[in-house]
């Protein structure tokens, strides 16, 4: 029993001389950044504490990252068609942001604005077009794509749209299908059209009988 006794308080001796020593053991020093409140905290010192929580962490897949931060994508200029702008624009904007302004006729008012810009935005995101939307103005809106190679397609289904006046990106504007001034072209170039036609040749037949009517006189 006495030996128990001795084993219990050599048990007891080992705890009481192991536990002021963990308690004072100091505890690893913040730097004076992380000491301020977190209402004072600057910008360096928030991307500083997002770094320390994402030490350690599995590496993001390039798509996850920031656009700043992705790879750019590989391209063979070899096989690019350069005289095909919509090519272009695939395969150099693929997985970059591009932005894109949309105007719309002026008889809406910004209210109508808002809504017509959102139907379209749903019509994109039915065909797996994902952008987000912006009004900038009563007859302006801001399309955003994450994918700039995805502005080729939603561009076709713009300028179908009958609100539409024009759509510019990368420095190019183009006129809406039901946009005046493309509505005005097309109707002259029919006209141009119909006038070469009064106007066309006259025929073999045509030929001979103006010669007849020569010979009978």
């Amino acid at each position: 029993m006495s030996k128990m006794k001795n084993i219990f308080k050599f048990f007891l001796l080992v705890l009481l001389i192991c536990i002021p020593n963990a308690n004072c053991s100091k505890p690893e020093e913040k730097p004076s950044w992380a000491k301020k409140d977190i209402r004072d905290y600057t910008d360096a010192d928030m991307e500083r504490l997002l770094d320390q929580w994402e030490e350690g962490d599995d590496p993001l897949e390039p798509d996850e990252l920031p656009e700043h931060l992705r790879p750019s994508p590989k391209i063979d200029l070899a096989k690019l068609d350069m005289t095909n702008a919509d090519n272009v624009i695939r395969a150099t904007k693929k997985g970059k942001g591009l932005m894109m302004f949309v105007g719309l006729k002026k008889e809406y008012s910004r209210d109508e604005t808002e809504s017509i810009t959102q139907r379209w935005q749903t019509g994109l995101h039915n065909n797996h077009i994902i952008a987000e939307r912006y009004i900038i103005d009563d007859n302006r809106a801001i399309f955003m794509f994450r994918d700039g190679a995805q502005v080729i397609d939603a561009k076709g289904f713009l300028l179908e749209q009958p609100e539409l006046t024009e759509i510019t990106f990368e420095g190019q504007t183009f006129n809406g299908k039901y946009n005046k001034e493309n509505m005005a072209e097309e109707t002259a170039g029919e006209s141009k059209v119909k006038t070469k036609k009064k106007i066309s040749k006259p025929t073999t037949e045509t030929k001979r009988e103006t010669a007849n009517n020569k010979d009978e006189l």
